[in-house]
């Protein structure tokens, strides 16, 4: 299953390749769209030292470990919200009759390898967040650990979101609520938000747990809010937590479609 997932991507890719030009510029504009984002950051602490308590590297810190997590899963996973336009279309029937996975195969439909240019800035971000701040190294084991659990944790928002659309398709807007809309309330530390939206993204939908209870820890910062100790180290669990319930949907949304007119 996995080999045929990345031939499917090299398929795309090769595809992209045929143009290399246009290939490359796509890629620079693609970074270039994302750093627009790093320099409203660079704005803010221009006229402020701190951010509702954190520095401006550790913001950016923050803004790199859940800008890797999301641009790949922005890369590999996001074509799975174009389902809404296969059920319209009825060719959402061509991806049930191949043997392969129906997941597998809308999340690689029409990709774009252009986006790992939007990877490779949030690497360089992150890199600088972790090379300018003066972390305890013992605690750098929990960045990769983030890294992962954000990406499963953006996958099964994506995958939740596909598997509404074949409830509602016709509202991707309600997916991209929560897909993008996650992403950019993850840029920067929540304690700039209210206690009950960050009860919510903690206890509902876990997007705290993307960069910011881990985040804490690496920086050996306490929480604002006072949540448990033990919370810096849930990211995976959270990650699983929401992953089960993301894959049932999907399966759930797949097993009940009727085709087109139903």
């Amino acid at each position: 299953m996995v080999r045929t997932y990345f031939l499917l991507l090299w398929t795309w890719t090769r595809a992209a390749a045929a143009y290399p030009v246009s290939f490359a510029l796509m890629t620079l504009f693609g970074a270039l769209t994302a750093a627009v984002d790093v320099a409203v950051i660079l704005i803010v602490f221009a006229n402020t030292a701190t951010l509702a308590g954190f520095s401006r590297d550790e913001v950016l810190f923050l803004y790199g470990a859940a800008g890797v997590s999301f641009a790949i899963c922005d890369t590999f996973v996001s074509n799975i919200d174009r389902i809404s336009q296969h059920i319209k279309a009825g060719t959402l029937d061509t991806f049930l009759i191949r043997p392969v996975s129906p997941w597998i195969q809308l999340a690689t439909d029409r990709f774009v390898p252009a986006r790992v240019g939007r990877i490779l800035q949030a690497c360089v971000v992150l890199g600088y967040g972790v090379a300018a701040l003066d972390l305890d190294w013992r605690r750098a084991w929990m960045i990769p650990v983030m890294l992962v659990s954000g990406i499963i944790i953006f996958g099964a928002i994506w995958t939740l979101g596909g598997a509404i659309q074949f409830v509602l398709t016709d509202a991707p807007e309600v997916s991209n609520a929560f897909t993008y809309g996650s992403a950019q309330l993850n840029q920067y530390p929540l304690s700039i938000y209210g206690r009950d939206l960050v009860r919510g993204v903690t206890y509902v939908l876990p997007l705290a747990f993307v960069n910011w209870q881990p985040g804490l820890y690496v920086l050996g910062r306490d929480d604002p809010f006072g949540t448990p100790e033990f919370l810096r180290f849930s990211a995976p669990v959270a990650a699983l937590v929401l992953a089960l319930p993301a894959g049932l949907a999907w399966r759930q949304g797949i097993r009940h479609y009727r085709s087109t007119g139903s």
